[in-house]
């Protein structure tokens, strides 16, 4: 059965905060990390790594966490690109909560240019191996599809590699295509599902999304998926609604009478 998590930036504070007005309501919380001249940095220390440890063990919970920018050798090859320096400073700041998962977009505007596939399949490759090898479990990297280019560019390096799938299901709404071809491909390589609705913008709650289309996804999931389930949202009235979308969906898939599918 899968996990049920959203994300730790629900109500308008720190990861603490979220972490700890969450953690009796959801199975897992990706984290929302950043590091940037404007804002400064939120990676978790020691002391806030300890801290969330004790709330993890308190209600069942784990983390996944999302890298910061999409993944990419730098020019010639530089494997010192801004993107792959900040993911080891995220893997290094948050190693000591064991995240489920460490969920990546790769950087695919050459495929959206027009430019050599292979060549970015390529360095594609060698950036994965390089994060990968930061990791004691390289399946916890996982690959995250965009709506902006055809995820199966990306499908030799998920292959080649001893990653995952990070699998959003609203961005493959957005592009109009079937959640359920996709799923089907790429499940049994698949550690987190992102779901979230789609509407005047990205990111919104679930109930957005017709019964036709939600029904049919996580009747597949139930069947099929034991990982992590994140309602990728970011705000209490979104989660509210969006849990309450996933609750009427399994009532009607005839699931409802499992209180393992929702913590009260």
């Amino acid at each position: 059965m899968f996990r049920i998590g959203t994300t730790s930036y629900i109500i308008p504070a720190d990861i603490l905060p979220n972490v700890e007005f969450l953690a009796p309501h959801v199975d897992d919380i990706q984290l929302v990390l950043f590091e940037t001249d404007d804002y400064g940095s939120n990676l978790p220390d020691a002391a806030l790594c300890d801290r969330l440890n004790e709330v993890a063990a308190a209600h069942d919970l784990t983390y996944t966490v999302h890298l910061p920018l999409d993944l990419r050798l730098g020019d010639g090859d530089a494997e010192t690109h801004i993107s792959l320096v900040k993911a080891r400073r995220v893997i290094d700041a948050t190693a000591a909560l064991k995240p489920f998962a460490y969920t990546l977009h790769l950087d695919g505007r050459a495929l959206i240019e027009g430019r050599s596939t292979l060549r970015w399949q390529e360095a594609s490759l060698r950036a994965l191996e390089i994060v990968g090898g930061w990791l004691d479990e390289p399946q916890r990297l996982c690959v995250e599809n965009l709506e902006r280019w055809d995820p199966e560019a990306f499908a030799p390096l998920v292959e080649a590699l001893p990653i995952s799938r990070t699998i959003d299901i609203g961005h493959l709404w957005l592009q109009g295509a079937d959640p359920l071809d996709h799923l089907s491909r790429w499940i049994g390589r698949t550690r987190v599902i992102h779901l979230h609705g789609i509407a005047e913008r990205d990111h919104v709650s679930l109930a957005h999304i017709p019964n036709g289309c939600l029904d049919p996804v996580i009747a597949f999931l139930v069947e099929h998926f034991a990982g992590v389930v994140t309602l990728e949202i970011f705000n209490q009235a979104d989660l509210v609604s969006s849990r309450d979308a996933l609750a009427a969906s399994l009532k009607r898939l005839d699931r409802q009478e499992d209180k393992r599918w929702l913590k009260s």
